[in-house]
This record gives structure tokens, C-alpha cells and sequence, in this order.
């Protein structure tokens, strides 16, 4: 037995049968003294040679004394020894940092201190390994450091398996191990068991386990206990009698037995427990129980319900899809049927409502000319007011709802040809009003230039002439919530078709000047008429729908000349705004369109027939009507911006930097030669608009005015004649707005804005109006853009970074059209997120009207971080959205269903 110090360069052995002869052992003995006691990089190799039976003939004696020859023969046959069958098959690398000591006549080779041993898949490091070769089986277990604490734990790791134990057994030939105190990871799930018996690769048996997703096995927060459980890696674990521990105490929630799903898949199906709730008017309830359909790893299904015991109930299936370098997208349908109260009593009410959410895009990859993409957000108007599963007050105050499908190609043709079909849907929540395009159709060719020559050239008032083919086709759809969908809403359908050709061409004039003139072909179609006439029986005029194919046809001329304009005004090299730089674009166009008078016909007022008006025929059209007057206008547009260069407040940079003092400022306006001084005025009033940001682009600043040169009379009406004329100002302002929002935090970054859902249901894409709350799943933190590994780091007592970030929003409208002379609107609303603790976070929303004088809107929120659990609570105290709403759970998503959720139902 010879005891050798190594270094941490790995040792190779292939393990063969070893004889106990002389020879072997004197070998052995060299081979592990070499190179003065250490032992560096070996490879020990026993070459199997196959022993044979050997005869062997010793050669004649001749006995000398009496001259007489005599001839021994004498012939031994040597003992066949069948060796034994190699029990290793791989070569095993090992190394240790103290020494590695084998024992041949035990068949032992022990590695101590910071041990490895690599054989095949199987990976063992700990603190000590003693391998036996003859049994075909190796131990691994702890060590004391200096301090007598036991360290090193093993780290047993065979394929994709890991366990860390306090010691193992493990058999190569057989597969089998004995484990005690394993630790292993599977998923989400860390398991610790006292013992732990490995029947082959797929099965396992644990003895005293416990199961948890807390990030620390030896001390967790909360765990599952059980004494007997079978576990396959990868698939699933079957428990006895299962308890839940939390904070090492036992509480009543136990099972007679446990199933825990492991696939390595990305999801698996299964049930989705419910929740308790009650309500004031609806009853007791189970909430969000269901089934979850993993259907491939394309796409999925959850389906969910609501049933409350006066009859309420509500259906929801979501399902979302992707496919690599393809598209990917999500469908939400979810139905309520909502009863308040009970039959016969005073307050009894029953709704059905709805709503359907559809996103889908694609990868413009997988189709560079063509495209398909759907936004949907449609349902019933109330649907967010009044959902039983929905807490969003900034959907709920939203007053539209829109969708959109498009579907385009690019044909690469010469010319080049595009070809779009589209739906849109516009819902107004308030007036429950409906408008759809089932479908738009728009198609287009390239614009042809006929005057270029050869060489492409495109320069000039004839060169740069080009014309241009359009087409769009247009089935307008206006409705109402209740006829959404029935027969009435297609009989009132509009159906047109708008063919154009536009010419224009552009030029510099005079160097500066940029000059451009178009002429414009519209020839529009359509499929419905009106024909006015008055009706004696009814007494009234009356317009009858006449379905039929007709046409008009339009024309217009527009031209425009623009230029820009740079000024710079130097303050010194030496100041601290060095130059300030304004540019202006002023534009002046004029446009004439003809009197389209032949498309307009007569018909009698009253009874007599005496009394006539004017009417088009095309009036109501989906394109419009051709116009009775020509139009003579010419506009006046004025764009500006400025920018500043400003001394860098770092020395170090030589460079000034370009501070933006004004993003925009716009004013237009346009004078109307068709002016009759009575119903049209030959001016229109000045508008004048603007923006900019400020405070390191954090602060949004807008702002709007609309001047009117023209003077009231006693009734408050528009009269011709000028203000300054009337006694006034040159000017009149009849309104103004300005808006603010300022969004800054302590954390170095612009706060990120993830309210996503909020934005997808029609509201805001900030916590203004409070988070969106989706009350069938609140695991995820109502703290949307924070993360979980912000930390607070206390650098000294009494002194520690609290990361907080805030969004205010102010907004300010003036109305004086008609001399009201009043603020109009007058609001503030401020959003705050704070981490009150390392483990706390708190935030509020609110606002205040100073016109209605009150509190807008206002939601408190706290949560609490608890490691593996998540505790939260909202509250929005005021007005008809009050409501609260408290949930404790599992952050994991394999143990989503243990929770406790309580919440109100406010009455909307």
C-alpha cells in the first residue's frame, strides 16, 4: 500500500484485472514512485492477454558418470486462469488536492480533499472518495476543515441529474445508489430527503422529503413533507401523506397523497383550481376554476369559469400561439353573464357581455412582400365597467375601442404594384355607437415618370412629372351595440369604390424655392342612391334607398411653394449658450376645386311644391358627395424649431452640446375667396400649436391656442367683421390647452412604462388611472417595471438607497368661443412607486379637478415580497369603482392554485 501526494492534474485509469505477482507488484510500486513521490499524469493500463495452456520440454541429461545417455522427458502443464470480465468500461479521470492513496491488496484508490472523479456521464466531486474496483462501487462523503465543521458536500451529477447529499453510494455496475440528505433541483421544485434509494436511471425512492421552490433547501420558507415518495426525473413525483410547512411549523393542510407534474416540457395540461369569493349582490362563488390544454409547444388553451349561486356565471379561453421565425400572437374571448340581486326584487338586473381580444404579428422575415398583423379589441361597450374579472380603471373611463386587420403584398413588378385588404372597427363606449370597414380594400401602382430620359435623370418642371394609380374599395358599417351583428347592420351597410390618378410634378424655383402642383382624377362608385321627394301621406320629405350601381367623377388642382430658412445668433465662444439656431419652414398652397352642381337635383319642400331645395343623389356615400360650390383657398403654414449649443459642464469635453429649446412651434391658417361674409368667412381662425421637452427630455411639454380675428355679435355669433375693428384685440382667443407630463426616478433610468394590458384594453400605458388588475391571475407583481433583483443596499446605519420613480401629468383648457371666458379644465394627477423596504413596495394614484373641485380617481397598493410567496392589496376608495382586492400565493407557476385571493365587487 503506497501513499502519493498529486497534483490537480487529472489521473487517467483503465481499471483491468490485476495479479498479485511479484512482478506486478514491484511494476506497481515503480510506476507510483516515479518522479520523487509525486504523482503528475498516469494512465495504469493492464493489457488483457488471454492465458493458454503451454507445454513445456526440459532438454535431455546425460549422466556422465556412467557414460550411459540417458533422456528425461519431462512435461508440465501450466494452470489456465480465466480472467475476470473487465467491470469498467471507460477510463475514470480523478484528481485530489491532498493525496490519492491506493490500496491494492483492498482494491481501494481514496482521494481526499477536494476530490473529483469523471467516469462516463457520471460527475462526483466532494471532499472525499474511497472507490472500490472490486466491488464496482465508489463512496463520497464530507470532510472537517480546520474548525471541525463538516464541508465539501458531495455534488453527484449523472446526465442531466444533480444531486447534493451528504454522502453517496453509488454501484457502476448495477445503477443503483444510496443517498443520504440528497439535495437535487427538478424544474421549479428543490428537493431534500433523509434518504434516498436510486433503483436505476428513471426511478427513485425518498425516505423523510421535503419539497420546495425557495431558493434556499436547508432553510425554507415553506415546504411540503412527506416520508414515502416516488420520484422519476423529469416526469413526476407521487407522495404519501403530504403536509405544508410553513416557517418549520405545521399547518392542518395536508393530503393523503400528492402528484407533482416534472415534464422538462415547457407546460403541461391540467386542472386549475378555483377560488372562494362572495359578493352583496350576487352571492357566494368559485372563481377562475378551469383546465389548461398544453396542445404543442405552438400553442396552448386555458380555459376558465365563474359561477356565483344567484345564477351569474362567466366564461373565458385564452389561448396564445407562436411559431419560430414565423408569427406569433394571443385570443382572449371572454363572456359574462351578469345578474344583480335576486328575482322580484327592486334592483334585479340581468346583461350579457362580452369581449374579444385578438393580437398577431409576424416575422417580416419569413415574407419580406407580404405582411399580416391584427390588433382587436372589441366586445360590449360596458364590458370593462362593469366585468366581474377586469380592475382597470383607465379602461374603464377609455371611451373607444378600436381594431385593426390588415393583410398586404408587394408585387415586384415594373411598375411596382401593392395590394392591401384590411378590417378596422371603431367603438365609441359611451354612445355605444359602432363603425366597422368589413373589408377596405386599397391597391396601387408605382408612380410612373414619362418624360425621364434614358439616364434616370429626374430633374425639372417636365422630367419630374409622374402619375400615379390608386384604388380603394370601401363596405362602411354603421351600428349600434344591440344590432351588432344582425341582419339590420349589413341592410344598412355603405359599399363604394374611389378610383384615382394623381399628376404632379415638383421643381426649385428662384434657387430657394421649392415648388410643387398636382392635379387629381377621382372617379368614385356606388351601390346605393338616396332619392328625396316629399310624401303627402306622411307629410314630410322622406329619402328612399335605391340600390343600383352609379358613379361620379371629381377633379381638383392644388399647388405649394416652400422654402427654409436658418438663423444663428452667436453669444460668444466664451458664454454659456453659445449660439442659438431657428429654423423656419414657411409653406404657402393654394387649392381650387370646381362646382360639381350637375350632381345635384330638386325637390319640393311642401305640399305646394313651390318650396324646393337642392340635393345629391351620392349624399351619405362612403366616399362622400361631390361639392355644390367650387372651393378657392389658399393656406398659410408656418413651421419653427430651435436649438441651442451650450458649454458642456465637463471641462474634459471640448465639443458643445445641442440642447432642443423647441421641438415645434406651428401656426397656420387660410383665407377662403368664395367668402359670402354670412355662412363663410373669408378667414379661418389662427391655430397655433407646440411642444418640447425638457429636464434631460424627462419633462413633455404641449401646447395649443386658436386665435379668431373675427368679432361676436349680441347672440354670440361669428360676424364679418374684424375684432380689432369691433373695439378688441387684434386677435381673439376662443381656446387654449396645455399639457405636462414628467416622468423622473432615483434609479438613474427613465421609468419603464408596462402597463400593457392597460393599453391593450383601451386605457393608458402608465399607472395614472392605477394598474391594470386581472383579477383570474394575480401572481404577477402589480409593480410592473420593477425587477426582482433590485436590492436595496444600505451602505450605513441610517442611511439607505430607496428606489422610488413618479409620473405627473397636469392639464389645462381655457374656453372662450362664445365669451365664456372660463377654465374649462384644470387637473393634476401624479402616479408614485416606492420601495418602502427591501421587501416592501408601496404606491399611489391619485389626482385632483380643480374646477369640480374633488379628487379624481385615487388607488393605494402595497405588496410584499415573501421570497417564494407574494402578498399584495390594491385599493381604490372612491367613487362607483371602489373596490379592494388581497392576495397571498406561490410566485411559481407550478404551485399557482395555492393561494388565497379575497376581493370586493364594486356595484357598476
Amino acid at each position: 500500500m503506497t501513499c502519493q501526494k498529486t497534483s490537480h492534474n487529472f489521473t487517467k485509469i483503465a481499471f483491468k484485472p490485476l495479479h498479485t505477482n511479484l512482478f506486478n507488484i514491484v511494476l506497481l510500486s515503480f510506476f507510483l514512485t516515479l518522479g520523487s513521490g509525486k504523482l503528475y499524469s498516469q494512465e495504469i493500463k493492464n493489457k488483457k492477454k488471454p492465458l493458454t495452456t503451454v507445454k513445456q520440454t526440459d532438454k535431455p541429461v546425460t549422466n556422465v558418470t556412467d557414460k550411459s545417455t540417458t533422456t528425461v522427458t519431462d512435461t508440465i502443464k501450466l494452470d489456465t486462469v480465466r480472467p475476470k470480465k473487465t467491470f469498467l468500461d471507460g477510463k475514470v479521470k480523478y484528481r485530489a488536492k491532498d493525496y490519492a492513496k491506493i490500496d491494492q491488496k483492498k482494491k481501494l484508490i481514496t482521494l481526499y480533499n477536494e476530490a473529483e472523479l469523471y467516469y462516463k456521464d457520471v460527475e462526483l466531486k466532494s471532499g472525499i472518495i474511497v472507490l472500490n474496483y472490486e466491488k464496482d462501487e465508489v463512496y463520497a462523503g464530507r470532510i472537517k476543515d480546520s474548525a471541525g465543521v463538516l464541508s465539501q458536500y458531495p455534488n453527484f451529477k449523472q446526465g442531466a441529474s444533480e444531486v447534493q447529499p451528504d454522502s453517496i453510494r453509488f454501484n457502476f455496475k448495477t445503477k443503483k445508489a444510496l443517498i443520504f440528505n440528497s439535495r437535487t433541483e427538478q424544474g421549479e421544485f428543490k428537493i431534500k430527503a433523509a434518504v434516498t434509494k436510486k433503483e436505476n436511471d428513471s426511478v427513485y425512492f425518498l425516505k423523510g422529503a421535503r419539497f420546495t421552490t425557495a431558493k434556499d433547501i436547508d432553510n425554507p420558507e415553506y415546504y411540503f413533507q412527506t416520508n414515502k415518495v416516488k420520484f422519476i426525473p423529469g416526469k413526476k413525483v407521487i407522495t404519501g401523506l403530504t403536509n405544508m410547512v410553513i416557517a418549520d411549523v405545521p399547518t392542518p393542510l395536508a393530503l393523503p397523497f400528492a402528484y407533482f407534474p416534472m415534464s422538462q416540457e415547457k407546460s403541461v395540461s391540467g386542472i386549475i383550481i378555483p377560488s372562494y369569493n362572495d359578493s352583496n349582490t350576487r352571492g357566494f362563488s368559485l372563481q377562475n376554476m378551469g383546465y389548461y390544454f398544453a396542445l404543442s409547444e405552438n400553442y396552448d388553451l386555458t380555459v376558465l369559469a365563474d359561477y356565483y349561486t344567484n345564477g351569474s356565471y362567466a366564461m373565458r379561453f385564452e389561448s396564445a400561439y407562436a411559431k419560430r421565425y414565423k408569427y406569433r400572437g394571443n385570443v382572449n374571448i371572454r363572456f359574462e353573464n351578469l345578474i344583480n340581486s335576486e328575482r322580484g326584487y327592486p334592483d334585479y338586473s340581468k346583461q350579457n357581455i362580452y369581449n374579444i381580444q385578438w393580437s398577431h404579428s409576424r416575422d417580416t422575415k419569413s415574407s419580406p412582400n407580404s405582411s399580416f398583423s391584427a390588433s382587436v379589441n372589441m366586445g360590449s361597450s360596458k364590458y370593462f365597467k362593469q366585468s366581474i374579472n377586469q380592475a382597470n380603471i383607465g379602461s374603464n373611463l377609455n371611451n373607444t375601442l378600436s381594431s385593426s386587420i390588415s393583410y398586404s403584398k408587394t408585387f415586384n413588378t415594373i411598375p411596382q404594384a401593392r395590394f392591401s385588404l384590411s378590417a378596422t372597427h371603431q367603438q365609441n363606449t359611451q354612445t355605444e355607437v359602432i363603425t366597422m370597414t368589413l373589408p377596405t380594400l386599397q391597391a396601387s401602382v408605382d408612380r410612373v415618370y414619362p418624360f425621364v430620359g434614358k439616364n434616370g435623370v429626374k430633374k425639372g418642371l417636365i422630367k419630374n412629372i409622374n402619375l400615379q394609380y390608386n384604388l380603394s374599395g370601401k363596405n362602411n358599417i354603421t351600428t349600434t351595440d344591440s344590432l351588432f351583428f344582425k341582419p339590420q347592420m349589413f341592410r344598412d351597410a355603405q359599399i363604394g369604390m374611389q378610383h384615382t390618378i394623381p399628376l404632379s410634378t415638383n421643381f426649385k424655383l428662384f434657387k430657394y424655392f421649392s415648388a410643387q402642383a398636382a392635379t387629381n382624377y377621382q372617379e368614385t362608385w356606388v351601390t346605393k342612391t338616396i332619392n328625396k321627394n316629399y310624401d303627402t301621406d306622411q307629410g314630410k320629405v322622406v329619402d328612399k334607398v335605391v340600390n343600383g350601381f352609379d358613379s361620379f367623377r371629381t377633379y381638383n388642382f392644388t399647388s405649394s411653394l416652400g422654402t427654409t430658412i436658418y438663423g444663428t445668433f452667436n453669444f460668444g465662444s466664451d458664454k454659456r449658450i453659445q449660439s442659438i439656431r431657428h429654423v423656419m419652414r414657411p409653406t404657402i398652397s393654394y387649392s381650387y376645386t370646381p362646382s360639381f352642381e350637375k350632381y345635384y337635383d330638386t325637390y319640393a319642400v311642401d305640399a305646394s311644391g313651390r318650396l324646393t331645395d337642392q340635393y345629391t343623389r351620392f349624399a351619405g356615400g362612403v366616399y362622400g358627395a361631390p361639392g355644390k360650390e367650387n372651393s378657392n383657398i389658399v393656406a398659410f403654414a408656418l413651421s419653427n424649431t430651435f436649438e441651442a449649443k451650450v458649454r458642456d459642464r465637463d471641462s474634459t469635453k471640448t465639443e458643445p452640446k445641442k440642447v432642443m429649446l423647441l421641438n415645434n412651434l406651428n401656426l397656420s391658417t387660410n383665407y377662403n375667396f368664395n367668402a359670402n361674409g354670412k355662412d363663410i368667412l373669408a378667414w379661418q381662425p389662427l391655430l397655433i400649436s407646440g411642444g418640447t421637452q425638457l429636464f434631460q427630455n424627462k419633462m413633455n411639454v404641449n401646447f395649443g391656442a386658436t386665435l379668431d380675428p373675427y368679432a361676436l355679435n349680441s347672440n354670440n355669433d361669428r360676424i364679418d367683421m374684424y375684432n380689432i375693428d369691433n373695439g378688441g384685440s387684434l386677435f381673439r382667443m376662443t381656446n387654449a390647452n396645455l399639457t405636462l407630463n414628467y416622468s423622473f426616478s432615483n434609479k438613474g433610468t427613465d421609468k419603464d412604462e408596462k402597463n400593457t394590458q392597460s393599453q391593450r384594453n383601451g386605457g393608458r400605458n402608465d399607472d395614472l388611472f392605477g394598474t391594470n388588475t386581472d383579477l383570474t391571475d394575480s401572481r404577477n407583481s402589480q409593480f410592473a417595471n420593477e425587477k426582482d433583483d433590485d436590492k436595496d443596499v444600505i451602505s450605513e446605519f441610517f442611511k439607505s438607497k430607496i428606489p422610488w420613480d413618479m409620473t405627473l401629468a397636469y392639464s389645462l383648457t381655457y374656453t372662450n368661443i362664445k365669451r365664456e371666458n372660463k377654465i374649462s379644465g384644470n387637473s393634476v394627477m401624479v402616479s408614485v412607486n416606492m420601495d418602502i423596504t427591501p421587501k416592501w413596495k408601496g404606491g399611489v394614484s391619485t389626482g385632483y379637478d380643480f374646477v369640480q373641485k374633488g379628487v379624481t380617481f385615487t388607488q393605494f397598493r402595497f405588496e410584499r415580497d415573501l421570497l417564494s410567496w407574494r402578498m399584495a392589496f390594491n385599493w381604490s376608495p372612491l367613487g362607483t369603482n371602489s373596490n379592494w382586492n388581497f392576495f397571498i400565493g406561490i410566485k411559481s407557476g407550478m404551485l399557482s392554485d395555492i393561494k388565497w385571493n379575497k376581493r370586493s365587487t364594486s356595484n357598476r
